[in-house]
C-alpha cells in the first residue's frame, strides 16, 4: 500500500532497511577499529597501562549512550545545518550523534575482548621470538596479534551490527535518529503510530523488518561463534 502522502510503502521499508543496515556497518567499523588498537595496546604492554585503560573502559561504560546521543543532537544541530558538506547535512544531526556515540562509547566490549586474547597470546614463543630480534611493540602487534585474534573480531563485530541496528531504530522511533525526509526501520514505525488502528501494516512491516534483521545477525553470530570454536563443533 501507500503511506500518508501517497508514496509506495513497500519502497520506503527497502530504503529504510538499506538506510539501517547502514548505520549498522558503519557503526562495526568504527567499533572494529576503535576496540582493535585500544584493546592490543592495552594487553601488549599490561602492567600500569593496563590498569589505567581499564579504568577508562569502566567509566564509558558507566556513561548513559541514550542521554549522550540526545545532548549532542541538540549540540551540533547548529553546526550541522551551517556546514557545507552535502552528505553530512542530508545525514542530518541525529545520524552524525549516532555515529559519535559508537565512536565514543560502544567500542568497549570490542576492546575487551581483544585486550583478553592478546593477554594470553603474548605469552606464546613466537612472540618471544620476535621480541628477541628487535621487532617493535607495533610490528608484533600487527603481524603476530591481531591476526591470532580475528575469529573473535569478526564474532564480536557480527553481533554489533545488529546492536547498532536496533540502537538506531530505538532513537529513529523517539525522533532523535535519522532526519527527515531519509526514511529508516525506526522511523517509519514510529509515522505509522497515528494511523496503527485503521492501518496496522504501516506498523508491521518496519517492526517486522528490524526483527529478521536482528534475529539473522544474531544467529550469523552464533553460527560464527561455533565455527570459529573447536570445543563447540561437536
Amino acid at each position: 500500500g501507500t503511506d500518508s502522502l501517497g508514496r509506495d510503502y513497500a519502497s520506503r521499508v527497502i530504503y529504510g532497511t538499506r538506510i539501517s543496515l547502514l548505520v549498522g556497518f558503519v557503526s562495526a567499523i568504527i567499533v572494529v577499529i576503535i576496540g582493535i588498537i585500544y584493546g592490543s595496546v592495552s594487553g601488549y604492554f599490561g602492567g600500569k597501562v593496563d590498569m589505567i585503560m581499564m579504568r577508562i573502559v569502566d567509566v564509558i561504560y558507566a556513561l548513559p549512550d541514550v542521554l549522550i546521543v540526545i545532548l549532542l543532537s541538540v549540540a551540533i544541530k547548529d553546526l550541522i545545518s551551517a556546514s557545507k558538506n552535502a552528505l553530512i547535512v542530508r545525514m542530518g544531526a541525529g545520524m552524525v550523534s549516532i555515529f559519535i556515540v559508537f565512536g565514543l562509547l560502544y567500542w568497549v566490549g570490542m576492546a575487551r575482548q581483544v585486550r583478553g586474547q592478546i593477554l594470553s597470546i603474548k605469552e606464546q614463543e613466537y612472540v618471544l621470538a620476535s621480541r628477541s630480534i628487535g621487532a617493535s611493540p607495533a610490528r608484533i602487534i600487527r603481524k603476530h596479534m591481531i591476526p591470532n585474534c580475528v575469529s573473535v573480531i569478526i564474532i564480536t563485530a557480527a553481533m554489533q551490527i545488529p546492536s547498532a541496528i536496533f540502537t538506531e531504530s530505538f532513537l529513529s522511533f523517539l525522533g532523535l535518529g535519522v532526519s527527515i525526509p531519509m526514511p529508516s526501520l525506526g522511523s517509519l514505525a514510529s509515522e505509522a503510530r497515528s494511523g496503527l488502528v485503521s492501518y496496522p501494516y504501516l506498523l508491521i512491516w518496519p517492526a517486522l523488518s528490524i526483527f529478521l534483521i536482528v534475529l539473522s545477525f544474531n544467529l550469523l553470530g552464533n553460527g560464527l561463534r561455533d565455527a570459529f570454536d573447536p570445543k563447540l563443533r561437536a
